[in-house]
């Protein structure tokens, strides 16, 4: 598991291709966890910083058929790839860049794996503020339908970096499955969403991961942020410069800037 770390971590770390000899490749949704978590322990240790967030993923039907994955999954988001309201990439720093429209928690209270199984109004409790949110994933797999899901699992599922927007601590106030969620690209409309095609509702994606990550023996804790998956299909860029910009009813834009 440690070799297959390294790989991981050094093609993440030198914008290379992914892929693992067939002999690495993890058996199943546990294994593929365990060696995300390696792999997050490798890139700390090498200085390319620690995990301050989660991002949920195949949390709607449509992302779902994308990828080719049935059920959600989480990867880890670490603190040097989150920006705040907006931000600026190079082109050339990704493999296939692509966006996605988000909205985001961040918790006020800790939610340890000895507590689950959790109910939303548990997870409702716990959580101290909601966000607009661009994740930018890169697809480092080629023909991602054909890279086994464990891979993809324990490369933290195409994530490369986010934009987090304002906080909006009174979001209870807002129905948050009623809310549209829109892509600009160059200001042209790419795509539209509700938050009720995360999982009925965006708060269902947070139970989710609480109980998931609590299965597997881990804790999550206040001040992290979890993205809950896209409102809308990915938008691949395919390697040409665009301005995106995330809308989100009642939440607020985020904007990234790709050259």
């Amino acid at each position: 598991m440690i070799e297959a770390a390294r790989i991981l971590g050094q093609a993440r770390r030198d914008n290379t291709g992914v892929s693992l000899p067939g002999e690495m490749v993890p058996t199943g949704e546990d294994a593929a966890y365990a060696l995300q978590a390696a792999l997050h322990q490798w890139q700390q240790a090498a200085g390319h910083g620690r995990v301050s967030g989660y991002k949920i993923g195949c949390t709607t039907a449509v992302m779902q058929e994308i990828v080719g994955v049935p059920n959600p999954i989480f990867g880890g988001v670490l603190d040097v790839n989150v920006h705040q309201d907006s931000a600026t990439f190079a082109l050339k720093d990704f493999q296939g860049v692509g966006i996605e429209c988000e909205i985001a928690f961040r918790l006020g209270a800790d939610l340890p794996a000895n507590g689950a199984p959790y109910r939303r109004d548990q997870i409702e409790a716990a959580i101290g503020s909601c966000m607009a949110a661009i994740e930018v994933v890169d697809n480092r797999y080629g023909d991602f339908r054909k890279t086994p899901s464990p891979v993809l699992i324990a490369d933290d599922f195409f994530h490369s970096a986010c934009v987090l927007g304002a906080e909006v601590v009174d979001w209870r106030g807002v129905d948050l499955a009623a809310t549209e969620g829109r892509t600009y690209i160059n200001g042209r409309p790419e795509g539209l969403g509700l938050g009720a095609e995360v999982l009925g509702h965006p708060v269902e994606a947070m139970v989710w991961i609480a109980n998931r990550m609590a299965a597997l023996g881990r804790d999550l804790q206040a001040g992290e942020f979890i993205l809950t998956g896209s409102l809308t299909p990915v938008y691949w860029l395919n390697n040409v410069p665009a301005e995106a910009v995330i809308s989100i009813d009642d939440l607020g834009d985020v904007r990234a800037l790709f050259n």
